[in-house]
């Protein structure tokens, strides 16, 4: 039997695979672990269906060769559905996709949906394109699959929809690309500006991996329970903040921005730095979990209200060297030059923008504070810091058509974040220009 015979009959075996943007539906094999669910499932049966498969008793040897033949061969989408159709075989094979499949950070691909939370390759970007539909406020990311800019497939990856309140704007993220709510499982996040569109704040439906910027937990009060049904995700975590700042050079120009990402630490930029230090599984939680609704047992929401104490001073007093490496990493956009023949302010966007757009940006790291020296500290050779850690772009957006833009980002920020900061970017700013 050839290989691709085998892909074949695996998939006709296990049937249709499809959940959310990914096209994985693995509903039918996880056992749900709330009590709160409608259906009731055998649990005894649950199991003779992994017990009994033949393909569970495959040679490991096998099993390995065959994932490690498929993840080389099938490494664009749409035909890297079939890895992620392996992983949902059963369990064995679902461990050996655990051990052969890399995160986006080392590949520099994205298969599973806990792969839109991962940080990007380190040493290229993974290119995408964000489409938006003013007739309903929504917004769609996809993976480019071709290197032409003005195309109209892609694969899905997040959606966004705008809703318009009296006091601010919220933009609402989903792994769905019809039902876009807070009530719908597959709501991994939110954007919320403050009155002006000047300021953001984005929301994680799960918390960060760094336990400094969990939310103060509200009272355990029944009154706050009753808000919330179990089966939404009422997480809120701040994650990152952005704030917009006055425009000097008015509507020639991008627009002045500062992103504080509370989730990452400035330290990852470093050579050897990590966002995730000693967390070497590709998957934080079970495989079955990352397909599943996102939920949490407890009510756990952060009302953060916007204040100046709230976003942190860039240019603020002198920290000692733990301090600096604990601070979360700053972004800020990337200067542009003046053009003398086309007599305007041009950033280099290597082919990836046509349009000028007040919009357009790119975001680099900005310079870390200075540190606090000990004056009776014996004197130490200075170490000269790495430019290029501060002078690459880590994201850029920028326009190619009507209602086309184009989002291209790397390590350390993921697709959700990347995607949330260019969210903020379509509000109008009235007070910054």
């Amino acid at each position: 039997m050839s290989f691709r015979s085998i892909v074949r009959d695996l998939r006709d075996g296990i049937g249709s695979l499809s959940r959310r943007g990914f096209e994985v539906r693995i509903a039918s094999l996880n056992r749900s672990k709330s009590q709160s669910v409608a259906r009731e499932l055998d649990d005894h049966d649950h199991e003779d269906l992994f017990i009994n498969s033949h393909w569970d008793g495959l040679p490991l040897e096998l099993l390995r060769d065959v994932i490690e033949r498929l993840e080389a061969s099938e490494s664009t989408w749409p035909a890297r559905k079939h890895v992620v159709a392996c992983s949902a075989v059963c369990r064995s094979w679902r461990e050996m996709c655990k051990e052969i499949v890399s995160s986006p950070e080392s590949s520099g691909k994205l298969t599973f949906p806990i792969s839109l939370k991962q940080p990007g390759p380190r040493d290229t970007t993974i290119q995408c394109f964000i489409k938006r539909d003013k007739a309903s406020s929504k917004y769609y990311l996809y993976l480019c699959l071709s290197s032409a800019l003005l195309v109209e497939n892609g694969k899905f990856l997040l959606s966004a929809k705008r809703n318009r309140r009296s006091t601010c704007t919220e933009y609402v993220i989903s792994m769905d690309a019809e039902n876009i709510s807070r009530s719908n499982s597959s709501y991994i996040g939110k954007v919320r500006s403050n009155f002006l569109g000047t300021k953001f704040i984005i929301y994680d439906s799960q918390p960060p991996h760094s336990s400094s910027v969990l939310p103060v937990r509200l009272g355990s009060s029944r009154r706050f329970s009753r808000k919330v049904s179990p089966k939404v995700p009422s997480g809120s975590f701040n994650i990152a903040q952005i704030s917009y700042e006055l425009n000097v050079l008015g509507t020639r120009g991008p627009r002045r921005m500062h992103c504080v990402m509370h989730s990452i630490p400035m330290s990852a930029l470093e050579p050897g730095g990590t966002i995730i230090p000693d967390h070497p599984n590709l998957f934080p939680q079970s495989f079955e979990d990352s397909f599943r609704s996102i939920s949490f047992s407890k009510s756990i929401d952060n009302t953060s209200e916007f204040g100046s104490s709230r976003f942190y001073d860039i240019m603020g007093p002198t920290q000692n060297g733990e301090q600096m490496k604990n601070a979360p990493l700053v972004l800020k956009n990337k200067q542009p030059r003046w053009h003398e023949q086309l007599q305007c302010w041009c950033l280099n966007f290597k082919g990836r923008v046509t349009v000028a757009s007040v919009k357009n940006f790119q975001l680099i790291a900005a310079a870390a504070p200075q540190v606090a020296v000990d004056p009776s500290a014996p004197p130490q050779t200075a170490q000269a810091q790495p430019q290029s850690s501060h002078d690459k772009v880590i994201l850029q957006f920028g326009k190619v058509g009507k209602d086309i833009f184009t989002m291209d980002y790397r390590y350390p920020l993921s697709a959700f974040q990347a995607f949330a900061i260019c969210l903020s970017s379509f509000d109008t700013k009235l007070a910054c220009e």
